[in-house]
């Protein structure tokens, strides 16, 4: 199939088998500029513990491998009449299994390849299979989104949107500046009279497990804290998915000792106020969750004391990027700078059902302002 500057790309769809796939993916992945949710690190977990029915799909540019997929089928019922078959790119589909919520996605692709790629992938998937209703992406890049639905002549209905936040630690190194000094009167403010408060109590520190049995306990330690932060019914904290728990037990056992995940505690004396799970690719740390202690003194801000500790650190290490990922979240505008909009879409085929879903939500939005 053609895609627009890469006349010669050709794509084919197969079953997985994961030794092969792991050899293509891991040597494909060093050509490529993807993050830790397109590294086989995350993408050869997802599929030893969800064992999705997927088929993987490959671009290749005169016999050169130059992309990777794996595509999943769900149907989605929707308004209690409406059925939509999907494709689901790294994703099974099923809300239990895609609450890990991967972010960054899209098909990896060779330096250089990247937009060619996926419009490949699309058009193929477009001749070649007729059964299907909509593409289902995300979390993944606006402007990739739009692209493609721009290049294929699918229609996108955007279903969750967010910005994504972040530290350019490698522009503070080079400024010789602290990431504290970058932040807003008012923000050091916070976190400087939260440890104050916090030194009362004893040392505030960090700490990190060393061994695999203490990683898997400190995970599990960050499951009541979320749990009264978020809510403890499906949907609502990760922690109350079995689903959620399975993966991500299965990922930190998988590399933690490799070093791409970071477990961090926060003490304040002997007392835990909070605890980060982090994920280190690439130089590049991406902040995933935390557990952090509900305070009624309104002076303390533990969550926002431990971002500022677990950057500075991070900073003296010589990584280069702190991302608190997609949403909108005050902490998250406080703390980081805006780099980049995230949205989970369905690219759509022209199906009457889902242009009268469309124009139903039209119809409803105009009402909503009246």
């Amino acid at each position: 199939m053609q895609a627009p500057g890469r006349p010669d790309l050709c794509c084919d769809e197969a079953s997985i088998d994961l030794v092969v796939l792991s050899t293509e993916w891991r040597e494909l992945e060093k050509q490529a500029n993807n993050t830790v949710f397109l590294s086989w690190e995350w993408i050869g977990v997802w599929l030893s513990v969800y064992q999705p029915d997927a088929k993987v799909i490959r671009v290749t540019d005169r016999g050169r491998l130059v992309g990777l997929g794996i595509l999943s089928r769900s149907v989605e019922r929707r308004h209690g009449l409406l059925y939509s078959r999907c494709l689901n790119l790294h994703q099974t589909g099923r809300d239990a299994e895609d609450q890990i919520w991967i972010e960054y996605n899209g098909f990896l692709a060779a330096r250089g390849y990247e937009a060619s790629v996926a419009v490949a992938c699309l058009n193929h998937l477009l001749r070649s299979e007729p059964d299907w209703d909509e593409f289902i992406i995300g979390a993944a890049d606006a402007d990739y989104v739009d692209s493609l639905s721009e290049a294929t002549g699918l229609v996108e209905h955007v279903r969750w949107e967010a910005p994504s936040f972040g530290v350019d630690l490698a522009s503070l190194r080079s400024k010789g500046q602290s990431y504290l000094g970058s932040l807003s009167g008012n923000s050091r403010h916070q976190i400087r009279r939260s440890l104050r408060r916090y030194e009362e109590k004893g040392k505030v520190y960090l700490e990190r497990p060393t061994t695999m049995e203490e990683a898997d306990i400190t995970w599990s330690a960050i499951a009541p804290f979320h749990l009264a932060r978020w809510g403890s019914e499906m949907g609502e904290s990760g922690f109350a998915n079995p689903d959620f728990v399975r993966f991500h037990q299965s990922f930190i056992r998988a590399n933690w000792s490799a070093g791409v995940v970071d477990l961090i505690v926060l003490k304040a004396g002997e007392e835990v106020i909070a605890i980060f799970y982090n994920f280190l690719y690439r130089n590049r740390i991406y902040f995933y969750l935390a557990g952090i202690r509900a305070e009624a003194d309104n002076r303390l801000k533990p969550g926002m004391l431990g971002h500022a500790l677990c950057i500075e650190d991070y900073l003296d290490r010589g990584f280069d990027f702190y991302d608190f990922m997609g949403g909108d979240e005050r902490y998250k505008r406080q703390l980081g700078v805006r780099h980049q909009y995230l949205v989970q879409a369905g690219l759509q085929r022209d199906r009457w059902k889902l242009r009268a879903e469309r124009a139903a939500r039209i119809v409803k939005k105009r009402w909503e302002l009246m």
